[in-house]
């Protein structure tokens, strides 16, 4: 059945729920009644079979063709274990350790915020991993200098799908090579897929300017709109989320420092768990690789669920044994366990919901009802890079997937541009990178959000309602580059219009903080 422009019911109705109740699981759950209700209408026992129909889609996150579902069930196992993994550093000191060593050499709330966009930026094999590692491995020295945990979300956010799509030797990286070259099979280019990708890179305008943003935020404190209100609390009481809103991910009173802890004991577990978890994608990889396995090809072919749980199984094993030589008995290691694993648990409940309306949306076609609306619009051709940022954009805000949005838009806008203007092909193709990355920004039903406030430890809408204002703004900026971009076809000169819009946005913020505000959160 064709729904139409009925399609943007459910997501939307979510969407703004979660804005008015600030209840994530309340509003994706009546998202999903809605959705699996209209798919069922007309049923003879509509109640049943919508039931049904939604404990069978949960139940394939788990099981899908008599077997276990790996991508959806690994995902998961991989976030408890970074809960124990957490936990248990925890228990041994090495996070309060770690913070008072980083706290000798971080020495300002500024320099706090610089160095955990520098994590999340170097960690760019994956987004789930850099969303969940740089949050985890950042918090010891962000918490020091009292930096509210929805402006941690923020960081690692901005940086970590940003980077994943701007650098090719990446799981997103490999993805999109793919596509585009199944789209260059269909013209007369002369030039390689990986080619294609890089010369992207520099057009992807949201990407590049949503990590400058994050570090123009820490250096000139431009806190605006929620993100004040969080940044004020955690500067005047100390208290880096609201504990009114209830329990925060990898966040739990159990796990207070049992013994006196050493660095060590914090880095040899994440770096353990970045190398192995590095190790195995290359090895799953080189086992999914057919034919020569060059760089490109074993991380096209990587396995990135089973990559996060072997490297997250490895960890762990090297975590318990720090514990247990730091003298921990068994019944704290089980402490820890058991604790680690409680606090991912609101988590994990929230990206089962997502991915749950995801499946839904999917079958009710929000997806290709907008991409039907592009592909059929006629209009004056230079303005198809800006349109087809903004409609890659509200559909990967509807859909919460920007994987979704490239698999759908790319070929989509590569068919718009080979039959219209074929100079064009690269910008299309940029815009629709970029706009999915700013619609999954401003999302609350993206994983790559949820993940962001896990690692994080933030309430989850807390980080989407702060990052929202910023997205937009970003989101405004690189219109600007992609209108450039169309009318010229000049990637350089899009840079600079770019690059002034920037700026102008830059001293507007600051204007702003100073006359409406009253002047930074902090001197």
């Amino acid at each position: 059945m064709d729904f139409g422009i009925l399609s943007l019911i459910p997501p939307v109705l979510a969407l703004l729920l979660v804005i008015v109740t600030r209840k994530v699981l309340l509003s994706l759950g009546v998202g999903i009644l809605v959705g699996a209700f209209m798919l069922n209408h007309g049923s003879d026992n509509v109640i049943l079979d919508t039931i049904t129909q939604i404990t069978g889609i949960i139940g394939s996150i788990f099981i899908d063709d008599g077997w276990v579902n790996t991508w959806y069930f690994y995902i998961l196992l991989f976030l408890v274990l970074l809960g124990m993994i957490a936990a248990l550093i925890s228990l041994t000191g090495g996070s309060r350790a770690f913070g008072d060593w980083a706290l000798s050499r971080v020495k300002t709330r500024t320099g706090a915020q610089f160095v955990s966009a520098c994590i999340g930026i170097l960690i760019f094999i994956d987004d789930y991993f850099s969303s969940l590692t740089a949050g985890n491995v950042s918090r010891p020295f962000s918490d020091r200098h009292n930096v509210s945990r929805a402006k941690l979300a923020y960081t690692v956010d901005s940086t970590a799908a940003a980077m994943c799509v701007l650098v090719p030797l990446s799981s997103w990286g490999a993805y999109i090579i793919t596509i585009i070259a199944e789209i260059l099979a269909d013209t007369t280019t002369n030039y390689s897929a990986f080619q294609a990708f890089m010369m992207i890179a520099p057009m992807n305008f949201y990407a590049l300017f949503a990590i400058l943003m994050v570090f123009a935020v820490a250096y000139f404190k431009l806190d605006i709109g929620p993100m004040r209100k969080h940044e004020l609390h955690a500067i005047q009481t100390g208290e880096l989320v609201d504990t009114a809103k209830g329990p925060v991910p990898g966040d739990s009173s159990e796990t207070e420092p049992l013994v006196q802890g050493r660095v060590s004991d914090l880095l040899w577990p994440i770096a353990t768990l970045v190398a192995a978890t590095v190790f195995f994608m290359i090895v799953t990889g080189i086992q999914g690789t057919e034919g020569q396995a060059t760089l490109l090809a074993i991380f096209e072919n990587t396995d990135v669920a089973g990559a996060l749980l072997y490297g997250g199984l490895t960890a762990l094993v090297v975590t318990v044994a720090l514990a247990f030589n730091r003298r921990l008995t068994g019944k704290d290691v089980g402490v820890g366990l058991w604790a680690g694993t409680k606090s991912m648990l609101p988590a994990i409940y929230i990206l089962i919901f997502a991915w749950t309306i995801g499946d839904i949306i999917g079958e009710i076609g929000t997806g290709d009802y907008l991409a039907h609306i592009i592909e059929e619009s006629s209009m004056n051709i230079a303005y198809l890079p800006v349109i087809l940022f903004a409609f890659a954009g509200f559909m990967a805000f509807s859909t919460g997937t920007s994987w979704g949005t490239f698999g759908i838009m790319l070929p989509i806008a590569g068919t718009i541009a080979i039959g219209t203007d074929v100079t064009l092909l690269l910008p299309m193709l940029a815009a629709v990178l970029a706009g999915s990355i700013f619609g999954d920004h401003c999302s609350p039903i993206s994983d790559t959000t949820i993940l962001s406030s896990t690692g994080a430890g933030s309430h989850h809408i807390d980080h989407v309602l702060t990052q929202l204002p910023y997205a937009l703004i970003i989101g405004a900026i690189a219109s600007v580059g992609f209108l450039v971009l169309g009318f010229t076809g000049n990637v350089l000169v899009a840079l600079v219009a770019t690059l002034g819009a920037f700026t102008l946005a830059i001293v507007g913020l600051r204007v702003v903080v100073n006359r409406f505000y009253g002047g930074v959160v902090e001197k």
